[in-house]
């Protein structure tokens, strides 16, 4: 009897899976849509939004935010990436920068849009974490170059936990909080998870599809193998986990987004 019902509930749960995954594959626009509304214009389209992904890393790109990426091309933004180091921790600074053209390639990103920052004091080194002040000041200077209206990033755990993405959430959020971004721009961060959600692969869809969440981009098996040829571009890095990663991790699937909300401003009356 037990195992009819194991049975019946693995069935459910793949029935629950693919019916979720037809409605998101019929409501593709819902959570681009939820975005353009906060960009405060009902008469934008794809073409019109400036996105900017901030990483710290090459290999970061299609690790953390490779769904997000190919969706946002699917819906023809312009997508900005800037990445604030070269990789350079084991002396492989430039071979992963090629990587990272390599790769952006895969996900549709020309390599006009893509900015790579080789700086002292922003060294890649899990252990390191950055200055605030200049990471912000870095990235400030490229949302008033290039009128980007729309910021993603990590969020304050970083994925992985490494000092370098906290230090990219720290800066943005700076900006934010001290009133220095353009007032149509919009900041995302990543939202991090647990160890066991994970690495259940697409299984995990469903939570982060009920879940509540700014913007949540879900690619199919297409969008996954273009993810995984990205990240196969990253020669040096496919050590034998990041194969296990590439399988396993609901990253390569789906990202969920929250908002960083921009501190009140204080009116003067006189």
């Amino acid at each position: 009897m037990s195992e009819w019902l194991i049975l019946a509930a693995v069935v459910a749960y793949v029935v629950c899976l693919k019916c979720i995954y037809y409605r998101y594959r019929r409501s593709l626009r819902e959570p681009f849509e939820h975005v353009m509304n906060v960009l405060q214009s009902g008469e934008r389209n794809g073409g019109d939004i400036k996105a900017l992904i901030v990483t710290a890393h090459p290999d970061d790109e299609c690790m953390f935010f490779g769904p997000t990426i190919i969706r946002l091309v699917e819906f023809k933004v312009n997508v900005h990436l800037m990445c604030l180091s070269q990789g350079d921790y084991y002396h492989q600074g430039a071979q992963r920068k090629q990587e990272l053209y390599d790769s952006c390639a895969k996900l549709g990103i020309p390599s006009s849009r893509i900015t790579i920052i080789n700086h002292k004091k922003l060294p890649d080194d899990p252990k390191v974490e950055w200055s605030i002040s200049l990471a912000a000041s870095i990235i400030a200077k490229h949302l008033e170059a290039h009128s980007v209206n729309m910021v993603l990033t990590f969020d304050g755990r970083g994925v992985s936990g490494h000092a370098n993405h906290i230090s990219i959430y720290k800066a943005v959020r700076h900006l934010v909080y001290t009133d220095q971004v353009p007032n149509d721009c919009c900041f995302l961060s990543l939202v991090t998870v647990g160890l066991l959600r994970k690495y259940v692969s697409f299984m995990e869809l469903p939570f982060s599809w009920l879940l509540p969440s700014s913007l949540c981009c879900m690619i199919g098996s297409d969008g996954y193998s273009q993810c995984k040829a990205a990240m196969l571009c990253h020669r040096t890095q496919l050590v034998w986990f990041r194969y296990l990663y590439v399988t396993f991790s609901r990253y390569m699937y789906i990202n969920t987004f929250q908002m960083i909300p921009q501190a009140p401003k204080c009116h003067k009356m006189y």
